[in-house]
């Protein structure tokens, strides 16, 4: 079991100036090697919306975005998110767990948007510096990039959210689901590639701690090609939330395997939990569960069948699910940053459009006895 250093407020006063607010850049997390960066990104971050309504405490914009910004006030972040705080000192801003990455030099959140601007100016009293912004169109004049992130939504906003900065050509990552619907996802990445914006969308799960050995083993063919996948959400199954958190394990199987999809079955029982079957013409096929029991919280399972070997990993390192959570938000921010600093998208987009679509054809499956439908069936 890992077990942590354990941080003391004292341990946290001590890099900064003024009680509450930390910056990780006073810890020594930047080597001292390097050269003093030419540009700060300026990043924009979006909240999206639940049918309509705000989401006062998204953890995609909190938990995931926070990595890009440098500073933190945690006397605010008690007060606004009390149940979070724990988890926020004894790992994800802590300066003893920075991964020798963090903070990176050369991003800084400059704007917050929401509909709800009270949500907003929650988020600008935890995180010093950012400023409440009151339109889209605005904002995007002002940053160098936009992070919209969703962490329940169906994504019916997303393309009216990331539309004014892709317009512009900004960097932008647009959580999941992209589009909710295929013809929405195709039509975000369409105007994306139209505009020439570089765009990121993907599950957390693609960043994995145990994911990332996976893609080692996988390349290198040590151990032979994968010929098995059984990818596992443990949470309590239905339809609508299928259409949501499915996407996780099928990223993971997307990552793994990659697009060219053929044709999905899924089946359901007892309305609560489902299992799809994904197939290729020319790959060994992959199963998602979704709805896995669990002896201990972990949220997901990898199994990994190559020709020689088997593997498996959850989000944990060395038993510790806190650490290896933080780990995968801090990975998906740096990835983030990396297409800021190279200029180059991270992830195809045929296989960011395939995801939705495997999504899409599981449910159509369900309706006519969980035949296997063929992903052109729901492509368009």
């Amino acid at each position: 079991m890992f077990d942590p250093l354990p941080t003391t407020r004292r341990d946290l006063l001590k890099t900064v100036g003024t009680a509450g607010l930390v910056s990780l850049a006073a810890t020594g997390a930047v080597r001292a090697e390097e050269t003093p960066p030419r540009k700060t990104f300026r990043i924009g971050v979006v909240s999206a919306a639940i049918r309509g309504k705000p989401q006062p405490r998204n953890g995609h914009t909190w938990s995931f975005a926070q990595y890009l910004h440098p500073t933190m006030d945690f006397d605010a972040f008690k007060k606004h998110w009390q149940p979070a705080y724990e988890s926020f000192v004894k790992y994800y801003r802590n300066p003893k767990f920075n991964f020798g990455e963090l903070p990176f030099p050369d991003t800084q959140i400059t704007h917050y948007y929401d509909t709800d601007p009270s949500a907003a100016q929650a988020f600008t009293e935890v995180f010093p510096g950012v400023k409440v912004a009151t339109s889209l169109e605005e904002m995007v004049k002002e940053v160098d990039a936009v992070w919209m992130g969703d962490a329940s939504g169906y994504g019916e906003d997303h393309f009216d959210l990331v539309a004014p900065g892709l317009a512009r050509g900004l960097p932008t990552f647009c959580d999941k689901p992209i589009g909710g619907t295929v013809a929405g996802t195709r039509k975000i990445l369409e105007f994306a590639r139209q505009n020439k914006a570089n765009i990121m969308s993907s599950s957390l799960f693609r960043h994995e701690w145990g994911m990332e050995a996976a893609l080692r083993m996988r390349d290198s063919n040590v151990f032979g090609p994968i010929e098995f996948i059984t990818a596992t959400l443990h949470s309590r199954y239905k339809l609508d939330a299928w259409m949501i958190y499915g996407q996780h394990p099928v990223w993971t199987v997307m990552t793994l395997m990659g697009p060219g999809v053929d044709a999905v079955s899924m089946y359901e029982h007892n309305n609560d939990t489902c299992h799809a079957l994904i197939t290729w013409p020319d790959r060994y096929p992959a199963h998602v569960w979704y709805g896995e029991p669990y002896e201990k919280f972990e949220y997901c399972r990898t199994e990994i069948h190559f020709k020689n070997k088997r593997y498996q990993y959850t989000p944990s390192i060395e038993g510790d699910f806190e650490y290896g959570h933080h780990y995968e938000m801090f990975r998906m921010a740096a990835v983030f940053r990396q297409m800021l600093l190279t200029g180059k998208e991270p992830v195809p987009h045929q296989e960011i459009l395939e995801v939705t679509a495997i999504v899409h054809a599981a449910a159509k499956s369900l309706t006519e006895k969980s035949r296997l439908v063929k992903l052109a069936e729901v492509m368009g």
